[in-house]
């Protein structure tokens, strides 16, 4: 299944000694829990958080949240779509009366 996610985050949050440096670019390791069947009252699915190692974890370390994750698309979403598109349709044709006169253009 296919999902699409809005990621926001507060940059002025991230503890720049968790930047690392790679072979192609300076990096950050982060961690999100998405809900896609509940949001809060802010509209939003899940949290983005700075990933902690296995050895922080067991610590009981835990980083700030960055920032909040919004579904905004999902599979399931475009199939409820198609749905009520063509629920609507044969609505709209069963209600219609059929035109009866020449359109001038």
């Amino acid at each position: 299944m296919k999902v699409g996610l809005s990621v926001r985050i507060d940059v002025t949050k991230i503890d720049k000694e968790r930047l690392y440096k790679g072979e192609k670019g300076t990096y950050l390791d982060l961690t999100t829990f998405v809900d896609t069947a509940e949001q809060d009252q802010y509209e939003n699915n899940g949290f983005i958080s700075q990933s902690v190692d296995k050895e922080e974890r067991e610590k009981g370390v835990k980083t700030p949240i960055l920032g909040n994750v919004k579904v905004f698309y999902t599979g399931e979403t475009e199939r409820v779509q198609q749905q009520t598109n063509k629920e609507w349709v044969d609505e709209y044709k069963a209600n219609s009366a059929p035109i009866t006169e020449d359109i001038p253009f």
